[in-house]
């Protein structure tokens, strides 16, 4: 298995790790049935934004741990540069995480014209960034494995 397929499913599998265990912790802290419209924004609005940071930062954090793990067990470094082939996979996966995040957006403002509840809306809108983050990294493993 090359250095970028195991980087994918490192990246796949702490994409779910991360995403499962903050909305385990942050679900349950959701205002009450009797709560304002102002709390419940408020309520989506840090969780997203506080996803968003921890997400990055445990990335960044994981992907940095992969590499001193990779580099003790194989010897190897990291590859310094990025061909065209990889290159154009990042592009491909870029691609597919796009039209499937763009989709999820307008799934989420669908719900809201269906007089759905912001809950709703937001739920959508979490998960289809999610599948978006899950579906990068499954394009990027699916590409380095059968080709371009």
């Amino acid at each position: 298995m090359t250095y970028q397929e195991k980087k994918s499913i490192i990246s796949l599998i702490s994409s779910i790790l991360i995403f499962a265990a903050y909305c385990l912790y942050r679900y349950p802290h959701y205002p009450g049935g009797g709560a304002s419209s102002r709390e419940v924004l408020h309520y989506w609005g840090s969780f997203i934004l506080i996803l968003t940071l921890v997400s990055i930062a445990a990335h960044i954090i994981i992907s940095i741990i992969f590499n001193i793990v990779f580099r003790m067990t194989t010897g190897e470094k990291e590859p310094a540069f990025a061909d065209e082939l990889d290159q154009r996979i990042d592009l491909l996966a870029f691609r597919n995480s796009f039209a499937v995040f763009v989709a999820g957006f307008l799934l989420a403002m669908g719900s809201l014209v269906l007089d759905h509840t912001l809950k709703v809306m937001f739920l959508v809108l979490i998960i289809s960034g999610f599948i978006s983050d899950v579906t990068g990294s499954l394009s990027k493993l699916y590409h380095y494995r059968r080709g371009v």
